[in-house]
This record gives C-alpha cells, sequence and structure tokens, in this order.
C-alpha cells in the first residue's frame, strides 16, 4: 500500500547566488485596448434551498452544446490567445521549461522472475517509454505509446507484470478520457496477446499464479446502468486469458452502492484473494477476504472490516502468510497489524508497528535478503519527508536505518522476488526532490549504504536554489508547515511569490521535482508550498479538520501562508500570485473570492467552483463525503459558505485569473470554470487590460496525463500570465 506523505522541518542549500527580480511593463501596446469581455446573459435563476435563495445566472453554461455556449466559448479563446500570446518572456520561460523537463525519468524496477521491469522517458521523448531488462542485462523497449499514437493523445496508466514475468497487462487512455483500455501482451515476443477490454478506469490487475488468470475491475455496460450512472457501478471480476469478458466470471460488487471503487490483491502462493472498497473518495474503507484454495472459480468472500465502522484500511497477505493490515483504527497516523488470514477480523488483530506522534506510517515491503533474516521495509513521512528504516518482522522493533539522499519523496520501494536469485541484499528506492528528476537509489543490506543506482538519463542544469520547510500560524493558531524555494537565503527585497497548494482527500503535497518551481525561482521569485489541512501530511486528523464542516480551515491556512510570507518580506500582495488545480483549483477560487485584496493573480486549473451542484456532474457525486450534500440543509450551509461562484461580489477589485480547463476532463466538470469566469468577468471592477479574468482551453485531453510539449504550453501560459502580474522579468 502506497499513499501521500510529506515530512521534516530541515533546510538545504543546493546552490546559492541572488538572482534579482526584474520588473516589466504591465501592458504592452498590443493588449492596453483589451477589447470587452464576451457577453453572457444573466439568466433570472434563483432557486430556494432550505431556505436559502441561490441565484445561478450562468447556469446555461454548464451545457456545452448550447449555442450560446459554443458561441461565448469561442469568442473566450480568441479573448484569451490575444492577451496570452503577447506576453513577455514567453519564449524564455518555455526554453527554460523544455530544459528543465528534459531531465526525463526513469522508475524503480519491477522484478518477476529475474526479469525487471521498469519505465524511462529519455530527454526527446513525450512520454515515458516502458522496458523489460532481461536475466543477462539487456533491455528492450516493451511498450512505447507514442509508436501505438503518433498523435500524442494515448497515455499509460498503469501495467503489472504476471508473476512469472511472462505476460504484461497494460492499460492506455486516448485523449485524456482516462477510460483505461485493458491489453495483455507476451513478454517475450512483444504480442499482443488480447484486448481491448473497455470500462477498466481505475482497475488494478492480481495475477494468479501460472498467468492464465487475474482479477481486476470493470463497469458494468453503461446499458445495465441508469442514465447518468454510467462511471459508476464498478465490479470485481475474475478473467481468464483469451476468454470474451463477457464470459468473466463476477466476483464482488453486486448489491453494494453504485459508487463504491474498488481494489484486488492476490498472495503471492495465489491462495488469498483480498478486496479493498469504499463509496466514492470517502476515507472510510470495506475489506473482504477469501480462500481461493477453498472455493471453487468464484470465491466465498468474508467481510473483514465495514464503512460503518469509520476507519482507513488497507491489507495485504504477505510472503509470510500472515494478514497485513495497515489502518487508522485508533491511529490517525496510521499503524500495522497483523493476523492470521482464517481469522482476519479486527478483534483479532495484533499491532505489530505502532502510530508515532510526529511522523505518518505509509507503507511496508517484504525484504528478503536471503540469508535467513527477512526484514521489512517501513516508509514513514515527517511534516512530509520521507523516512525509511527496517523492522523485525517478528517484533516489529526498529533494527536498521536506510540513509536517504536528502530531504525529499520515495516514490517507489522494490526488492527482487523470489524466484529472481541475483541481488537478493537490495532494495531499489525511487527517489525525487525539488531538484532532482525522478532517479532511483539502491540500498545495500550487507553495506548499509544507500548510492545511486539509476539517474534521469537528461543532463539538465538546474538553477540555483535554496530549499528549506518554515512554521507559520494559522488564523486559530494552529502550527503549519510550508515548503520554500528561494533564489537566496534570506529575504533581500520584497519578490514576486508563486504560492500553490492542495489541502483535500488526504493527499500530501512531497518534495518532487517540479520545473515550473524551478522556471519560477531561476527568473528571481519566490516558490511556496504550504502543508494544508484537508491533506494527509499529518495523518487522519489533519485531513479530517480541512474537510466537510471544517473545510474554511484549508482556506484560512492558505490565507495566514500569503500573510507569513508578506510579514517576514519575502513579497508584497502586489506581488503575490496563487495556482492550484482540481481541489487545488477550489483552493485559489475560494481564496480569490474570500482574499481579493491578499493576492495579485490567480491559476485556477480544472477547478471545483460552484459547490451546490458539483454533485451534478461526472465524478462529482464520489466526492461528498469530503464536502458535503447540498441535498442535506446544514451540509449545504457549509458549502455555500465558501462555495467560489456563489461569493463572487459586483464590483469588487479582483484579482488577474487564468481559467485552464481541459474539454475531456472526466472528473471535474469545466462548467465550472466556465460559470466562474462569466462570473468575475461580470463582477469585477478592474480595469480588464491591468487585471484580466481569462479562460484558456484545451481539446484532447483530461484531468491527468499529458505530453511533454502539452505540458510546456501550459506552463508557459500559466507561468508569463503570472509573472506578468507580479512584476516578474522571465527572460
Amino acid at each position: 500500500m502506497n499513499r501521500a506523505r510529506f515530512g521534516a522541518a530541515r533546510s538545504r542549500t543546493i546552490t546559492s547566488g541572488p538572482v534579482p527580480a526584474r520588473i516589466v511593463a504591465t501592458v504592452t501596446d498590443v493588449r492596453a485596448a483589451l477589447p470587452s469581455y464576451p457577453h453572457a446573459d444573466r439568466d433570472d435563476i434563483v432557486e430556494n434551498l432550505h431556505g436559502h435563495q441561490v441565484a445561478d445566472p450562468y447556469r446555461w453554461l454548464e451545457d456545452p452544446a448550447d449555442p450560446r455556449t459554443r458561441a461565448w466559448s469561442a469568442a473566450q479563446d480568441e479573448l484569451a490567445r490575444s492577451w496570452l500570446d503577447t506576453l513577455p518572456g514567453r519564449e524564455a520561460i518555455a526554453e527554460r521549461m523544455r530544459s528543465l523537463l528534459s531531465a526525463g525519468s526513469v522508475s524503480a524496477p519491477v522484478w518477476r522472475n529475474g526479469r525487471a521491469f521498469f519505465t524511462r522517458r529519455q530527454p526527446d521523448q513525450e512520454f515515458p517509454v516502458l522496458y523489460v531488462r532481461e536475466p543477462d542485462g539487456t533491455e528492450r523497449v516493451l511498450l512505447d505509446v507514442t509508436e501505438l499514437d503518433p498523435s500524442g493523445l494515448t497515455t499509460l496508466d498503469r501495467w503489472s507484470p504476471s508473476l512469472e514475468g511472462e505476460r504484461l497487462a497494460y492499460q492506455i487512455s486516448v485523449g485524456g478520457d482516462e477510460e483505461s483500455l485493458l491489453h495483455v501482451l507476451d513478454v517475450t515476443t512483444g504480442e499482443l496477446v488480447e484486448g481491448p477490454i473497455d470500462r477498466c478506469r481505475y482497475s488494478t490487475i492480481s495475477w494468479l499464479p501460472g498467468g492464465e488468470e487475474f482479477f481486476y475491475v470493470r463497469r458494468l455496460a453503461p446499458e445495465l446502468v441508469p442514465d447518468g450512472e454510467e462511471q459508476f457501478h464498478h465490479r470485481v471480476w475474475r478473467h481468464r486469458v483469451g476468454t470474451a469478458p463477457d464470459k468473466d466470471l463476477l466476483v464482488h460488487g453486486e448489491g453494494l452502492d453504485h459508487t463504491y471503487y474498488y481494489g484486488t490483491h492476490v498472495s503471492r502462493d495465489g491462495r488469498w484473494l483480498v478486496i479493498g472498497g469504499s463509496p466514492g473518495t470517502a476515507r472510510r474503507d470495506s475489506v473482504w477476504i477469501a480462500d481461493l484454495s477453498a472455493s471453487g472459480d468464484v470465491p466465498e468472500l468474508r467481510q473483514v472490516v465495514d464503512t460503518s465502522d469509520g476507519f482507513r484500511v488497507g491489507a495485504w497477505v504477505e510472503r509470510d502468510g500472515r494478514l497485513y493490515v495497515l489502518t487508522t483504527h485508533d491511529a490517525p497516523r496510521w499503524r500495522l497489524c497483523v493476523a492470521d488470514p482464517a481469522r482476519p477480523e479486527p478483534e483479532h488483530w495484533t499491532e505489530l508497528i505502532g502510530e508515532e506522534p510526529d511522523s505518518v506510517l505509509e507503507a511496508v515491503r517484504w525484504f528478503d535478503p536471503g540469508d535467513g533474516d527477512p526484514q521489512l521495509v517501513v516508509l514513514r513521512t515527517r511534516h512530509a519527508v520521507s523516512e525509511l528504516a527496517l523492522h523485525d518482522p517478528a517484533t516489529g522493533r526498529r533494527t536498521a536505518e536506510v540513509p536517504l539522499p536528502g530531504t525529499g519523496q520515495v516514490t517507489a520501494l522494490s526488492v527482487v522476488d523470489a524466484a529472481t536469485e541475483r541481488d537478493r541484499d537490495r532494495l531499489w528506492i525511487g527517489w525525487t526532490d525539488f531538484a532532482t528528476p525522478p532517479c532511483v537509489h539502491a540500498y545495500s543490506r550487507a553495506t548499509g549504504r544507500t548510492e545511486l543506482e539509476q539517474r534521469a538519463p537528461g543532463a539538465v542544469e538546474v538553477p540555483a536554489v535554496h530549499t528549506r520547510q518554515v512554521t507559520y500560524r494559522s488564523l486559530d493558531g494552529t502550527p503549519v508547515r510550508m515548503f520554500l524555494l528561494t533564489p537566496i537565503a534570506e529575504p533581500d527585497q520584497p519578490r514576486p511569490v508563486l504560492m500553490t497548494g492542495y489541502g483535500g482527500f488526504s493527499l500530501s503535497r512531497e518534495p518532487g521535482y517540479t520545473p515550473s518551481a524551478l522556471a519560477w525561482v531561476a527568473a528571481g521569485g519566490v516558490w511556496a508550498l504550504p502543508s494544508l489541512r484537508g491533506g494527509g501530511e499529518e495523518g487522519e486528523e489533519w485531513h479530517r479538520a480541512g474537510m466537510r464542516e471544517h473545510k474554511q480551515n484549508t482556506f484560512d491556512d492558505f490565507h495566514a501562508a500569503a500573510q507569513h510570507l508578506v510579514d517576514e518580506g519575502w513579497t508584497t500582495p502586489d506581488q503575490l500570485a496563487i495556482s492550484g488545480g482540481s481541489n487545488g483549483g477550489l483552493l485559489v477560487g475560494a481564496a480569490l473570492t474570500q482574499r481579493p485584496d491578499l493576492y495579485r493573480a490567480v491559476v485556477c486549473s480544472a477547478p471545483l467552483l460552484d459547490m451546490v451542484r458539483y454533485e451534478q456532474f461526472l465524478l462529482g457525486r464520489t466526492w461528498n463525503d469530503e464536502y458535503g450534500t447540498a441535498d442535506d440543509p446544514e451540509e449545504l450551509g457549509w458549502l455555500l459558505s465558501y462555495s467560489p461562484y456563489h461569493n463572487v461580489t459586483e464590483q469588487t477589485d479582483y484579482p488577474s485569473v487564468l481559467f485552464t480547463v481541459f474539454e475531456s476532463d472526466t472528473r471535474v466538470d469545466p462548467n465550472h470554470a466556465r460559470k466562474m469566469c462569466a462570473a468575475l468577468q461580470h463582477a469585477t471592477s478592474a480595469d480588464p487590460a491591468k487585471r484580466p479574468v481569462l479562460l484558456r482551453r484545451e481539446t484532447e485531453v483530461g484531468h491527468a496525463a499529458r505530453s511533454v510539449s502539452r505540458t510546456v504550453g501550459l506552463a508557459t501560459d500559466q507561468l508569463a500570465f503570472l509573472a506578468e502580474a507580479t512584476g516578474l522579468a522571465l527572460d
């Protein structure tokens, strides 16, 4: 099990030396006469919802097929390009982004029967390529999505080799739809064995020994579900390779809530099947287990934990035959328990590794060096920074620390499987930090040292940057930590700052290679990332302190971070830019409506902004455990208190705002940004030639993965927009 993490209050200087910010003209002659905003009808729609009079004048913008929406969107496209294409420093920032992204990446290997499977992206490639390394050390390409689709619209979602390393299941999506079409190929020949199998979004693949069967997750066919529920109704199936998917055996999911997501695990010996599930994104898990040796083709599942118990849990059967349970039950920062799989209920759990008061337990891996002394590799994060240690699997006692390269993030852990004879004493560690592209280190149990195994393949010059973690106080006095990337060690003058954040769904923002941040700092700016409540940086209590009725804490933490940067002399409100995407788009949407005086410019990407109607679109109904529902009178009050769309007020001097949306987004509907853009363009009292409100659209790309060239294009527009507003010279 691997979840998001964060950690330690440490400061590290990579290189030093001031890079002074330079002020640039805020309005070019070309943009001085910015045309008026496109007309948007304001319909007289006011609904009485539980006693609240809720206006929604731009509801017509929810329908992308409405002729008014089409015309308005086309006009916004023209307006956005007329502004963005003339911004100063565009070529410089594009070249800087291309240079930083040319570092490429490499992933930690997954071992199967002497074969190592991994991804690598070369400097000139748009996407990572999947490789296999044979026992003799030779490498060859298994899957390159640009060969499948030279247009760059196909992305690799996930992949899983069989236990014997002879077959590989992989999932791809096209045009950003995240549909995850499932295929199986023969590893030796590279030939396609079967596929595509559709409707496999978010599916795990759990192979049975022999490579002939696996368990996976697939949605029901659209014609079998009610209208509007086509993205739900997941089921767990048992599939035999080469058999038509409509012949798959239904294993689990019938009769449960239609929003359930599932994950599967099969023990290495093929005996135990473990299924985890939760309704939507609720952090309340259910777990079922089945003894496959005592079942027929359709296993008899036994429920271990129910979502009504109200805690989080991840369970798997390890190589020693015990059931391992990573859980927040009586431990909001997580603990590890073990049990007999035949007696898996919580009353039979025995704590093996307990909760710690100032770190979060993230993941556990079995590590057998082959000397008769197996260990558990335990990953913790301390205030968002990764730490690794070895523990005795019999007692849980910590036996050794695993050295790490610095203040950063462990992205993956892997060891050889039982069928691989060599390198048994080595632990492979996927690694990154703010200035280090994704690379692989290896720890040797024999030497106790961790050394660089594979660096990212491209040579790249990382700009001079200092990184540190500071602590500030939020509105209610809660201490909150924040990462800072700066061009100098201490404040010398107010500089343009770009602050971002997330603060939701128990997801953590950790140190990781961030080309856009490095490009900003290279130009003389400061980049900031606070660990907001709602995230998982300090465990489940930290998450719960920023969700539902406590969501305002997330925004207060963000405002307090901004004020801290002003008070410490790093910036001024007129030089402070903010950006966020998805739930982070909600964050900056709330920030700009609550404190328009504190922020000069905003990039709001793929955002949630209408919190009254968010459940009615795409995957929105799966998020109501996080935010609340407008169907409940009390919860509607929470939502209305901060919903950005409903808190736009006329004749307000709003910051410059750039909405960036992706028309193939199947998670967050672009109508949120359309409606908010229209509302702000109508309400703002700011001169549009100085503080514009713009909407930038992309087609055939979705919420997540994108090509390098698309990444450069988006970052160029976003950074140039923010730099122009805050006075940061990019060239």
